[in-house]
Parts: C-alpha cells; structure tokens; sequence
C-alpha cells in the first residue's frame, strides 16, 4: 500500500510540472504548491481518502517528492540553495461526509485527521520562530544529533548513538527555524441561533501562511486537529488546529443558503404591490406604533449599493445608521432586540457594557502570544456587513463613544497601540438608542437641545428619531389594547405575526444585498437634487438647512428602497420614500419654530444659528461697554441691562460668558467685571 501511494503522488506531481516550475521560479517569495483536493479526488480516489483519514503521513510525503523534483535545481529563484524549503496545500475539502465542520462540532472524532472550518479572526499573534530540525550535542562525547520537530511540543534525543548517554544541550545556531503565528478564530454570527456564544478555537500557521490575516478577516481553514498537553499533568488536553491551508472569504450578511424553491419564492414576494408594507409590518409587530421608525429600520437591514468604488480609489458608505432617543419605556430596547434577532447578522451590546475597545479592537498581553501584544477585534469588526445594535448608547463614555467617528464614516478601525499599528474593516450598520439627557423629553425644550451625543457623532447618523412618550387618551387606549393582545390568546395574537415569516425576512434580506446593486435613474436623480438643492436654498441668515451628509444619506435610502423590491433602478417611487422619511426627521430634530426655518446645525454642531446669533449679541455687548469704560471692563448688572432689551434673558447670558471664559475669548480680571482677551 506504501508503495502504491508513493507511486501514485509521483505520477500526480507530474503533471504539475507547469505549477512547480511557476513555484520554483518564485521561490522563496512563494513557498506553497496549492492542490485542488477535488482535483486530486478525481485523479485517485483512494489516495484522496487516504489524505483525509491520515493527513500526516500523505502530506510529508507528497513533501518529500516534491523537494526532491530535477527541476528546481536548475529554477532561477532555488539556484545555490541546498534544499529547499517547500509545502504541499490542500484547498477545496469535501464538504459532505463530515470533513468541513462548524467550530462547536470540533470535537475528539478529529483528532489527527484533516478538516474544514471557518470563522472570524478574532486575534493573532507576533510572527515567532519555530525550530523544525534541532541540533543536539552530547555533553560527554560531543556528538552531534539533530532532531526533526513536527509537533508543538519540543523533542529530545532519547540517547546518545556514540555513547548512550541523554544529557544534551541545544544549539540554536545550528538548528533549522520556521516562522509561525498563532491565530484565534471564532464562529461566523450568523451562524449562531438565538443567544448562543460563539465557540473559538486556535489555529497554528507556518511559513509564507503567516501574517496574510488580520483580526476581523472571515476566513477558511484546512488543516489537522492537534491536542496540546496540559502544564499541569491531568487527563484534559487542549486542541488546537495545525493550518495547512488558509483562505480568506468575502462572506458576509448575505451569504445564507438559498434553495431554488425559496428563491422562487423570494421573488414572487419581490412583486407583491404590498412588499412595503409587509416588510415594515414585519418589523417588531409586537410594538404598536412607529410606522416612520420601522421603515427605517427596515431599509437599514437591506442597505445601499454595495462596492461603490471612486475614481481615486476611495469607497462611498452603504451602510445606513439610526438613532432612537426615546422616553423611557417606549420599547427602544425590544425593537434593538427584534433586529439582533431578525438580521442575518448581527451584535447587540449595552452602552454600560461596553468600551471604546470592546467596540473597535484590544491590544492585549498574554500566554496566547508567549507574553507579546496582540490585537482582538471588537464589536464593529466582528459585526462586519451586518449590524451593531447598542443599546443605551448615551450611558457609554463619552471617550468611548469617540472611538466610534472613523468606523461610522470611513468603515474602518484605525489602531496604534502597544506598538502595533494597524487598519481593520469595520463594514456594520449602527442602530443605537438612548434616553434625553434629563431621561425623559422636556416639552418647553428641542429634542435637539435634549441630546447626550456629541454633535460630531450624532451628525453621523443618516436618520436620527426622538421618540416622545406623549399622553393621548385615544392612542393610549390602541396601545393597551395591542399589549394586551400579546397575554391573551393564540386568536388575540394574530395580528402580532410578521406578515413575512421571520425565517423567509432574513432569507430575502439576504438575497436582495447579495444579488441586487440598484442604479439612480436620471428621473430618481432629479428628484433629490431638487428636494436637496429646495432645503438648500430655504437657509436664511446663516441657518444651514442640509449639508452633503444628508444629500448622501438620501441616495442610501432611496437605494434601500429599490432592494426592498429586488430592482436593479432607484426609481422616483424610491427617492420619494428616501425624501419623506427625511423630511419627518427634519421636522422632528432640524425644525427651529422660532425663526420657521430648518437648521441641521441644532444636532450637526455645537450651537444652532439661533444660539449663534446671541453669542454674537453677547460678545458684541461686552465689547461695546468695555470700550467705552476706563478699565476696558464691562461689569455682568450693564451687560445684562444692554441685552435684556434685545430679548437675550439674564440666564442665558450667564450660561454665554460661562462659556466664552471656558474658550478664552473673554476672562475676568476683578469678580463681576469681563474683558476681551488679547486676540
């Protein structure tokens, strides 16, 4: 049999001479020579077998038959090298008959055998060396032994040939080394049902297999399941998985099986003249309510067109992000959960529970890493292409929360700690909630002015919804009505079930961002320009009504709306819808009633064109008296008396100078009396 397997991977070798000859000429920037296992399977069956049940023995062989090879020798990349240093990967396993698993069902029934699973890196290691050939010296008579490492733990020579004796000492100098990294990865999300914890597992990756991975990347692994032994003598080992091959894949929220029949039925679905509403009813049915609020929701889970790539390189977002700010038990939570649940993809996480770290990426120091620093993704990372559910996010620190700009704008995770720097991808859709700044909205005050948020992050949102729990005896009874409903009987729940099974909603998300990519038609792109240049042109005085942030949450929304109904065309139907659940959320957190005009700089930035104005009146007062006063001071009782008249209230003056003293602009050289600081 030994002999039959031999012949039979020289016969193979042979006819990838083009490949070897292709690897030699490379060498050593490639070191790998990739075989397709289907390939293989075609070519011998029995062989193929052979290298599933005892991967160990037919690897090292096919090994040494390639090494041995008459045409590297004379290959321009191995000229003057004695023996190369070559592999032999294997891609493309069998996926029935057990050989590609899930992480969880990676269990004692693999050991020593070759296996597929995929996952997420979630850290990795420093690339270390690795000796592969020990050189040993007897410390009596001096002679020398080397000793092939093929496994994690490190081999001595039993005894002496010359001598008998087994007292060594090692020579790394002469020894033969490999470099290895160490990796973690851990279950796909979406492939977790309900609240399951995703299992994780190490892989060990050598050669030119190291470093081709970061933290974040989704990944597939073939290699051979291995036990490490525990530091203290017991009976429980720890596994780990010896890479062979690895292989990174773009799956992401879409990339859930499809059969023929449910895709059929998708599209019968897609030409519904209804789909709109059954896919916002679908929406956490169980809350009455919020029609606006779910149909965002519901465009957010289909998203813009993805892979939009500009001419310098540079991609455009097609994620959308929401906010909720919301009284207290308004169902913000419940809604969040519905979404983890319901999404094909997705994290929740609770502001109070969470980090700046936790959301982005950790640089860590620990035994995984034989005591150097490595990188484990966070949340944004991990939840790429699908998306982030943080509750209470006005409860999160506010340096927390800061770590959050590039990854809602840029989709990317910038990290430079601990001496490792570096860019992770950072592809997820955010739907946060929080509560007003004083827990409950006050009605004498803007929801904008009620926001915990710093503008910079909160103007980073595409649509941003202030949930008021308002006291309306007729919608009051509706809402009893409906909660009652959900303790009552199977008939009374009826009309709590999603009108689209949540199973199929997930299965036509999915189909719909894998497979549709909708173009802005000429009469779609006419529609918003107008609407956008409309809210433009309806500034006055400096109040700033839009901003291209809002020109861009738009086309996302309209292409959105094209994905709900599987179009390749943003229509004006889809631009329509983008431009009406704007103009509710203008109305909502933009609308000044003072001056009648919209102003996006009530959330977008620190201080409303309103609020401007009367810093401006402030600083114009105390220039004004202490210019005209021999001190070059003007005292608070005169400039509260000048600017009462001017309808500015003692209050808000003091909150004013409080805030210009904060800045520097002004400062107070005797108590009550301000100047203008040098400029």
């Amino acid at each position: 049999m030994v002999v039959y397997l031999k012949e039979a991977i020289e016969k193979f070798l042979d006819k990838k001479d083009k490949e070897i000859q292709a690897l030699a000429s490379v060498y050593p920037d490639k070191k790998s020579l990739l075989i397709d296992y289907q390939e293989l399977e075609e070519y011998d069956h029995v062989l193929a077998e052979k290298l599933l049940s005892e991967p160990d023995e037919l690897i090292a062989t096919f090994t040494a038959i390639l090494s041995e090879k008459d045409m590297l020798v004379s290959a321009g990349g191995m000229v003057g090298l004695e023996k190369p240093v070559l592999h032999v990967r294997f891609k493309n396993l069998p996926k029935e008959r057990g050989y590609t698993v899930m992480v969880r069902d990676i269990n004692s029934d693999y050991i020593g055998r070759l296996l597929s699973t995929e996952g997420v890196v979630n850290r990795i290691s420093d690339v270390l060396p690795k000796v592969y050939k020990a050189i040993f010296y007897c410390n009596r008579c001096n002679e020398r032994t080397p000793v092939m490492q093929d496994r994690r733990i490190f081999k001595e020579p039993y005894k002496c040939n010359h001598c008998g004796r087994n007292e060594f000492r090692f020579s790394p100098e002469e020894s033969e080394w490999i470099d290895i990294q160490k990796i973690e990865i851990q279950e796909p999300l979406e492939m977790l049902k309900g609240g399951e914890q995703a299992r994780r597992i190490e892989l060990w990756v050598e050669d030119d297999f190291t470093d081709v991975v970061t933290a974040g990347d989704k990944i597939v692994i073939n290699g051979i399941l291995r036990l490490l032994p525990p530091k203290i003598k017991g009976s429980v080992f720890q596994k780990f998985i010896e890479a062979n091959y690895v292989e990174g894949i773009q799956k992401e929220f879409e990339d859930i099986e499809i059969t023929k029949q449910e895709e059929d039925e998708i599209k019968k679905l897609s030409r519904d003249p209804t789909i709109y509403d059954k896919v916002t009813n679908s929406i956490a049915p169980s809350i009455y309510g919020y029609r606006e609020v779910k149909e965002a929701i519901a465009l957010q889970l289909f998203g813009g067109r993805t892979g939009k790539k500009l001419p310098d390189g540079t991609s455009v977002r097609p994620d959308i992000h929401l906010l909720l700010v919301g009284d207290p038990g308004v169902a913000k939570s419940k809604m969040l959960q519905y979404v983890d649940n319901i999404a094909p993809k997705s994290i929740y996480v609770t502001g109070k529970g969470t980090t700046g770290a936790g959301l982005t990426a950790t640089a860590e120091k620990d035994e995984f890493s034989e005591g150097a620093w490595t990188l484990k993704a966070g949340a944004l990372v991990l939840a790429g292409g699908g998306i982030a559910a943080i509750d209470e996010f006005d409860k999160m620190n506010k340096e927390d929360r800061s770590a959050m700009h590039e990854a809602m704008e840029q989709q990317t995770i910038s990290i430079a700690k601990a001496g490792i720097i570096t860019k992770f991808k950072a592809n997820t859709s955010i739907l946060a909630a929080a509560n007003p700044k004083f827990s409950r909205f006050d009605p004498y005050k803007t929801p904008a002015e009620q926001f915990d948020i710093p503008p910079t992050l909160i103007s980073r949102f595409d649509l941003i919804f202030p949930i008021k729990d308002v006291i309306d005896m007729e919608q009051d009874k509706k809402i009893a009505d409906h909660i009652l409903k959900m303790h009552g009987t199977e008939n009374d729940m009826q009309g709590m079930t999603p009108e689209i099974p949540a199973d199929m909603f997930r299965k036509y998300i999915s189909y719909s961002r894998k497979n549709i990519k909708p173009i802005l038609t000429e009469d779609a792109m006419a529609k918003i320009k107008d609407f956008y240049v409309t809210l433009r042109a309806s500034s006055q005085g400096g109040a700033v009504t839009a901003t291209p942030r809002q020109l861009e949450a738009l086309i996302r929304l309209a292409e959105a709306s094209a994905k709900v109904r599987l179009s390749q065309k943003v229509t004006v139907d889809d631009a329509e819808r983008a431009i009406k659940l704007t103009n509710f959320v203008l109305l909502e957190v933009a609308y000044d009633k003072k001056t009648g005009v919209f102003d996006i700089d009530r959330i977008a930035t620190d201080h409303s064109k309103a609020a401007r104005d009367k810093i401006k009146t402030v600083q114009d007062a105390i220039k004004e008296l202490a210019a005209a006063s021999e001190a070059k001071t003007a005292s608070f009782e005169d400039i509260v008396k000048s600017l009462v008249s001017q309808g500015v209230s003692q209050s808000e003056v003091e909150k004013i100078i409080g805030e210009l003293k904060l800045k520097g602009f002004i400062y107070e050289p005797r108590h009550g009396q301000y100047s203008f600081a040098v400029e």
